[in-house]
């Protein structure tokens, strides 16, 4: 009925398309996920509370500075510290794209003293990654309110339930002053 040109031709065609239809979302998700990230960068600052745990009611306030990964993968590095009554501890966190999810770590990852981020997806205005540390697991949740708020949330698991332990509201930092020129 058909000619074997006219198959092959067609059979190229649809493979081109379906290739096509393919790397599309994958580009428009990952072009997504960098915008994101640059979106959150800046410096931001706020209060948090342990709200479950043997430190449950503990408040502190951290300030953070995130800036973008510097490569073409979308992700993020926070440097800051976290402060409780006289006592301040650094933070840091890196959050890097690879392939379809996302790897990193807080402070020296699980290695050291802190944890390795396992996995991760960023949907709309939230990221949300996968944290482990030996026989720990959990996951942070940072939700983007608008341009000046972010609150984050970190939970574990417990049995088969999601508990949140860390909550923290944070605020961009942004510089008020005025600039003008002389005539």
């Amino acid at each position: 009925m058909y000619s074997r040109k006219f198959l092959y031709v067609c059979g190229l065609a649809a493979a081109a398309v379906c290739t096509l239809v393919d790397v599309s979302p994958k580009a428009n998700a990952a072009s997504r996920d960098k915008a994101f990230f640059q979106s959150v960068a800046g410096t931001w600052k706020g209060p948090g509370e342990i709200v479950a745990g043997k430190y449950k009611g503990t408040k502190f306030s951290c300030n953070l500075i995130g800036e973008p990964m510097l490569d073409q993968s979308a992700g993020i590095k926070l440097d800051g510290t976290c402060r409780v009554g006289v006592f301040k501890q650094p933070m840091s966190a890196v959050i890097a794209q690879v392939g379809n999810s996302y790897k990193g770590r807080f402070l020296d990852g699980a290695a050291g003293k802190g944890l390795d981020i396992v996995s991760g997806t960023v949907n709309d205005d939230t990221v949300v990654v996968g944290i482990n540390r030996a026989k720990l697991n959990g996951a942070m949740i940072a939700r983007v309110n608008n341009d000046k708020d972010m609150n984050v949330t970190i939970s574990v698991k417990v049995e088969d339930q999601m508990i949140p332990v860390i909550g923290l509201t944070l605020k961009r930092q942004v510089d008020e002053m005025a600039v003008g020129s002389i005539e």
